[in-house]
């Protein structure tokens, strides 16, 4: 939730960066109206309960000193004091639930360093890399050769190890079946990414299934509901991404300044409907309804923010590198942003098979934004103040698209398929995915 100290402070502030992300400034208006109706509200609840235990003081004192017409007249004061009581607790009552309504969907307030713009088109490409070229402001060479140009579905069937067919058979379109080497392939490269990560992040592994407030907590919902799945039974929910359960970790929690920044890691399988992308890239890997991915968790200070938002970064970046795959790093304008986000760089692979550029990692600061919804908070310094701490999150890796671009990228002239060198230990020596011999 946006700072509503912000909001009462600045409002002309809050609506102009609000409105660079689409947000209309009534929206603004009816939070900051329902803000001052519930402080008017409490501010009477509490003069007219002083009023009642005052009262009810004044009876008692009545009745020690036999004063009993008075007492009675207190008595019945009280009673009508007591009604108009209930009256005005039940308003601010329903104020507080309508503001936290408008609170809760009202998307974060971005950075200024955000490009301003409407939608994906206006998102800034900060830099390219490859392998032949290294890091750079210009677009790399895109010219592959034809045996490259490789859909990575077909290779996926021709290797033996992608199976489209028995996943729908199974589950239904949008989730896949990967078997041999394509199975071993996902371990690997989670395996290869929670090592790399293991210097300075805390694996954890958390349930697959929350409760309501922990998708609450990051804005999966209510905003995002018919993108979730939900088991219904229970009110749990199927994470559509580890920062969901690790931003929760420390829900309801005061954290000492010396454990910030605390960091954590998971790899864990994501679940989304994908219901506002029907008919889109639902071929192959590009998008799932269920896929594998390593998340990056942080809990900063907001003078460590920065530093951390960069660092999941490199460490995204990183893996890519050593994956050897060509990228590019956008910097998404306000009109893109995700809605808990007040930054977000995404990275980019490019898959020569499907001429496209496929997203694979996300890493976003939030800000107070979730540590707000979620509760998590920090003292200072001993004896100091308590305040909000900042969330970071970036994917490293989302590993559906990464194989993609792995496949397309690695086919050889012969349908073979050439793996990165970094991952040979985590595949018992293969460095090929050849064509198979007899399978199921």
């Amino acid at each position: 939730m946006i700072d509503i100290r912000g909001l009462r402070e600045d409002p002309e502030l809050v609506k102009q960066l609000l409105g660079r992300r689409g947000v209309e400034a009534s929206v603004v208006e009816e939070l900051a109206a329902a803000d001052s109706a519930l402080r008017d509200a409490v501010s009477a609840r509490d003069e007219l309960r002083s009023r009642v235990n005052d009262t009810s003081r004044r009876v008692a004192e009545a009745y020690r000193n036999r004063e009993t017409a008075e007492a009675e007249r207190l008595k019945e004061e009280s009673r009508r004091l007591g009604t108009e009581l209930e009256g005005i607790a039940a308003e601010a009552a329903e104020l507080e639930q309508r503001r936290k309504e408008l609170w809760l969907v009202i998307p974060n307030v971005p950075s200024e360093d955000a490009p301003v713009g409407a939608g994906e088109g206006d998102n800034v490409v900060v830099r390219y890399w490859s392998a032949e070229g290294g890091s750079s402001a210009a677009a790399p060479n895109l010219d592959y050769p034809e045996f490259k140009r490789v859909p990575h579905w077909d290779i996926g069937v021709e290797l033996g190890i992608l199976d489209l067919e028995r996943g729908a058979k199974l589950s239904g379109s949008m989730f896949p079946l990967y078997k041999g080497l394509g199975s071993r392939l996902i371990r690997a490269l989670t395996s290869f990414a929670l090592d790399e990560h293991s210097d300075a992040f805390l694996e954890i592994r958390p349930p697959t299934f929350v409760k309501r407030e922990t998708m609450i907590s990051t804005g999966h919902l209510p905003k995002f509901a018919d993108d979730a799945y939900q088991m219904e039974r229970d009110d749990l929910w199927a994470i559509p991404t580890a920062e969901v359960p690790l931003t929760s970790m420390a829900r309801d929690e005061i954290l000492e300044a010396e454990q910030l920044p605390l960091m954590m890691t998971a790899a864990t399988p994501c679940f989304r409907r994908e219901a506002g992308s029907a008919g889109r890239d639902t071929r192959g890997l590009l998008r799932l309804h269920e896929f594998d991915k390593v998340e990056l968790m942080v809990y900063s200070t907001p003078a460590q923010a920065q530093e951390m938002h960069a660092e999941i970064l490199r460490r995204a970046e990183s893996l890519l590198r050593q994956l050897g795959l060509t990228y590019r790093v956008l910097d998404l304008c306000t009109g893109d942003l995700g809605a808990s986000s007040r930054r977000t760089f995404d990275l980019e692979v490019y898959a020569p098979g499907v001429d496209r550029w496929l997203e694979v990692s996300s890493v976003s600061w939030f800000g107070d934004y979730q540590a707000r919804r979620a509760n998590v908070r920090y003292r200072t310094e001993p004896g100091g103040s308590i305040e909000f701490v900042h969330t970071l999150n970036g994917s490293a890796l989302a590993w559906a698209r990464v194989i993609a671009a792995l496949l397309e990228t690695g086919r050889e002239a012969d349908g073979s398929v050439a793996l990165p060198a970094v991952l040979t230990p985590y595949l018992r020596g293969v460095a090929r995915i050849e064509r198979p011999g007899s399978e199921i």
